[in-house]
């Protein structure tokens, strides 16, 4: 389950040809999980082997600080490392007990009671209380800390009764109380570090005290994460020992390493995914998630670089009639995806409160140039000698920025230019890494905030309820969340409206009416609706976890806490890794001379800041 995020660009990671011999050495005459156990060289030793699960991905871990870090694979290290109040049921995405065995909220939702777990400790051994979750929400509200301030809204003050009980003071009642994605930190640990060091500069540096299943102990930058399995973990022990996080700047790279099972699991582009659609022993599974693919317009109506033809609606929104949907998500996105409609994605929650809103068969866009064309000229937009012209009769220059880390955006960019062409508009097209995006995006003259752009192709992802993504477009989150810099009061309003209403249903309809107006207003063109395509081991490892159930994620908490090796001691067998690791350690002294293994070009990575 993802957090909030857009992935980042990593840097560079090349094998050399001592790698490809000894691999096709172990490949020759041992089993699956050689290069998988002997792929940390700081792991234990192999008089007590350990079962270790090793995972790609094509992005690079910006920050073990969870209030700074954006990128995936940080929130997937948090919410590993870290527990919540609440978590979500895989198969139903409902809340459940996380740290909170138990809950209750006053009749005008003003106050919330939390029953925490007895006999939870942190990593380090010392008890975690009551007091520990009181200071995790106050430390976001007091210092504002941007990563989880939407999810701490009317939160005023949280106070422990007791040991085992927290008492949440609210401002007015708020409906995601139970989606609160807060991480749960030791007050011991970050007691001592400053709100400002928090948001800006504090590393939180392995071994990272946290009480969650997994604990961060070793960090190297631009390669991999190792995490060892917390055996005293409340929510029972882990089935592996640990989980190695590798990071790949080389899609080519990243699927040979899955074929060898030097890696276990990995998101692979369409084309690798297609090799292993009918490989024995692998699962290539086509997942749902709570992202879309999107075309940004710089919305902004203060100080701006932005072209102004782009403040007003009616232009934004005649563009929808001139993209063709159908042919970004089978050329851009090479079939992984859906043409999108809405501004919350379709076939990820369930029927019986389905935030999805579907426009009606008579509203909803296709392409349709003439159409595109008509409603440009009726808003003000004639044509002219084939050149679109603004309201000053001059001709229309849009820049179209696309993020450089998926080939997707800049070929969407590309094709999304040809469209608006075909109706008189001049595009230039530009592909940024993820740094110069948002440094355009957050642009700032002086302290005055200037956004230096037009459009951009890019993505959101969001969280299991969508009260997150709905908050980006809010006006209070220009030059925040905000990447549009779109404001609507009706929206605002409506935004308030539901993040208080505590009745689903009631809750469900306002929802729908602001994905209407975002529909109309067109902060957004809605391209695809993304599929994840992810290759994970079943010939070897049992327990993934589809979150929700049947088409959802497996990279999610309850996958990493419930896989493990099939025919493991846990049923009742022998793991094949606990065998294959002392032969490993004979092989390596039969081709002695050949010490390291793998080779890696280290470059600097660029980090992001999720808009």
């Amino acid at each position: 389950m993802g957090r909030p995020h857009r992935t980042g660009h990593v840097t560079h990671r090349a094998r050399t040809f001592c790698l490809l011999a000894l691999a096709a050495l172990l490949a020759a005459g041992l089993s699956w999980g050689v290069i998988s156990a002997f792929a940390d060289s700081s792991a234990t030793p192999a008089a007590s082997p350990r079962t270790i699960l090793q995972i790609g991905y094509y992005q690079s871990l910006d920050s073990l600080n969870p209030y700074i870090g954006q990128q995936d694979i940080a929130w997937d290290i948090y919410r590993l490392n870290y527990d919540r109040l609440v978590c979500y049921d895989p198969a139903t995405l409902k809340p459940m007990p996380g740290l909170a065995t138990s809950w209750s909220h006053s009749a005008d939702g003003l106050t919330w009671i939390f029953q925490i777990r007895r006999g939870v400790t942190w990593q380090d051994g010392q008890p975690l209380t009551a007091r520990d979750v009181a200071f995790s929400f106050n430390y976001v509200v007091k210092n504002q800390l941007s990563n989880y301030l939407n999810y701490a809204t009317s939160i005023k003050s949280a106070v422990a009764t007791d040991d085992h009980t927290v008492v949440f003071h609210l401002s007015q009642p708020k409906s995601t109380m139970l989606q609160t994605w807060v991480p749960i930190v030791p007050q011991h640990v970050w007691g001592k570090i400053s709100g400002t060091a928090a948001a800006n500069k504090y590393q939180n540096a392995a071994p990272v005290v946290g009480s969650g299943p997994f604990q961060v102990v070793q960090w190297v930058k631009g390669d991999y994460v190792r995490l060892v399995a917390n055996k005293r973990y409340w929510g029972g022990a882990p089935k592996i020992d640990e989980l190695i996080m590798r990071m790949y700047t080389n899609e080519d790279t990243l699927a040979t390493d899955l074929k060898q099972d030097v890696i276990q699991y990995a998101d692979v582009a369409p084309a690798e995914f297609r090799s292993f659609e009918n490989k024995p022993g692998w699962n290539a599974h086509r997942a749902v998630n709570d992202w879309f693919n999107d075309i940004g317009f710089n919305c902004y109506t203060g100080p701006s670089l932005g072209n102004p033809v782009l403040r007003d609606w009616r232009f934004r929104n005649a563009l929808n009639w001139a993209i063709d949907r159908n042919k970004i998500a089978s050329i851009a996105c090479q079939g992984a995806a859906l043409p999108a409609s809405s501004l919350l994605p379709s076939g990820y929650w369930p029927a019986s409160l389905d935030y999805h809103w579907t426009p009606p068969a008579d509203q909803a866009y296709r392409y349709d140039p003439a159409k595109a064309d008509a409603l440009l000229t009726a808003a003000g937009y004639p044509l002219k000698n084939g050149v679109r012209l603004n309201k000053q009769g001059k001709p229309i220059v849009l820049r179209i920025y696309a993020d450089d880390e998926q080939d997707a955006y800049l070929t969407t960019a590309k094709l999304v230019a040809g469209w608006l062409h075909a109706i008189g508009i001049k595009m230039v097209v530009s592909s940024l890494d993820t740094g110069a995006l948002n440094a355009d995006i957050y642009n700032m003259n002086g302290n005055t905030f200037t956004p230096n752009y037009d459009l951009f192709c890019w993505n959101w992802d969001g969280d299991p309820d969508p009260n997150f993504l709905l908050s980006v477009l809010l006006g209070s989150q220009i030059n925040g969340w905000s990447d549009t810099a779109w404001s609507n009061p009706t929206y605002d309003s409506l935004y308030l409206q539901q993040s208080r209403e505590m009745d689903p249903a009631k809750r469900l309809a306002t929802i729908h009416q602001m994905e209407q107006i975002v529909y109309q207003q067109t902060p957004y063109i809605i391209a695809v609706y993304p599929q994840i395509l992810q290759v994970y081991d079943t010939a070897h490892w049992t327990g993934w976890v589809n979150q929700p159930a049947g088409s959802g994620s497996v990279d999610n908490y309850w996958t990493f806490l419930r896989v493990g090796p099939k025919g493991s001691a846990t049923s009742g067998g022998t793991s094949p890794l606990l065998i294959v690791v002392p032969l490993v350690i004979a092989v390596a002294a039969v081709v002695g001379g050949l010490l390291v293994w793998r080779a890696r070009k280290r470059g600097a990575a660029a980090l992001e800041v999720e808009g």
